[in-house]
C-alpha cells in the first residue's frame, strides 16, 4: 500500500470532524483496526478502500496517493516526462511536482479567503511575506549554480544579511495590522471550520490539511515532542 495512504486516511478523518471511534463504527470496523490503518501497521483490503472512498467522497486514486485531485484526475505523463529529445528525459522528479501542486493550492485557498474579506493591505501583506520567501529561495539557488549576484538589484551583502528577512517581518505586521482593521470594523470574515472549508473549496482543502500537517509535524520534532 502507498506509504500515503495512512496519513490521507487520517486527515480525510480529521478534515471531516469526528472521532476515530465515530469513523469506525460508520465504516463497519473497530475502532482499533481503523488506528492500524490510519497509523500504516496494517494494510486493508480492497473492500475497505471501496468503502472509505465512498465515505469520504474522494476517489481510489487520491486515498492511495496517486494524485492531489480528489475526483480522481492523475497527473499528466507530459507533467513529468519530455518526450521531445531522441531518448525523453524527466522534468523532474514526481516529489517536486507533488509538492509544487500542494503549495499552488494552498496558496490559492490562501489567497481566495483574503480575497474574499475585500482587505487589499491584507492581500497585499500576504504576497509581500510569500514573495519574500520565494525570493530567497531562488537567489540560493541561483548562487548555488554559479549565478552572479549582480544579476539581483539587492546587493549581495544586503541579501546575506538578512535584508529579505527584515522585509518578510514587517510584511508580517502589515498582515496582522490588515487583520485588526478588519476585526474593529467588524468586517465579515470567511468562516474558517474544517466543513466550511470542504463545503467552499473541495478541491483546495486537503492540499492545506496536508501543508498544515506537514508544517506542524516538522516543527514539533524541533521541539521534541
Amino acid at each position: 500500500m502507498n506509504e500515503d495512504f495512512p496519513r490521507t486516511l487520517a486527515l480525510l478523518r480529521q478534515e471531516k470532524g469526528i472521532a476515530q471511534r465515530q469513523a469506525a463504527k460508520d465504516l463497519g470496523i473497530s475502532q482499533a483496526l481503523l488506528s492500524h490503518y490510519e497509523n500504516g501497521v496494517r494494510e486493508p483490503g480492497l473492500a475497505f478502500v471501496r468503502k472509505a472512498c465512498d465515505y469520504y467522497r474522494v476517489s481510489a486514486d487520491y486515498l492511495l496517493g496517486r494524485t492531489l485531485d480528489r475526483d480522481g484526475a492523475v497527473i499528466n505523463a507530459d507533467e513529468l516526462y519530455d518526450a521531445s529529445g531522441e531518448k525523453g528525459t524527466l522534468k523532474g522528479s514526481i516529489a517536486a511536482t507533488l509538492q509544487k501542486k500542494l503549495l499552488v493550492n494552498t496558496t490559492s485557498l490562501l489567497f481566495e479567503l483574503l480575497g474574499s474579506t475585500g482587505s487589499r493591505e491584507a492581500v497585499g501583506s500576504a504576497a509581500g511575506y510569500l514573495g519574500g520567501a520565494l525570493y530567497q529561495l531562488y537567489r540560493m539557488l541561483h548562487r548555488a549554480a554559479g549565478g552572479k549576484d549582480k544579476y539581483f538589484a539587492l546587493g549581495g551583502t544586503a541579501f546575506s544579511m538578512d535584508a529579505v528577512d527584515a522585509e518578510m517581518r514587517l510584511a508580517r505586521v502589515g498582515f496582522a495590522q490588515a487583520l485588526d482593521a478588519l476585526e474593529a470594523e467588524d468586517a465579515v470574515l470567511p468562516a474558517m471550520d474544517s466543513a466550511a472549508l470542504a463545503e467552499g473549496y473541495p478541491g483546495l482543502i486537503q492540499s492545506l490539511t496536508q501543508v498544515l500537517h506537514a508544517t506542524e509535524e516538522e516543527t514539533n520534532k524541533l521541539l521534541g515532542r
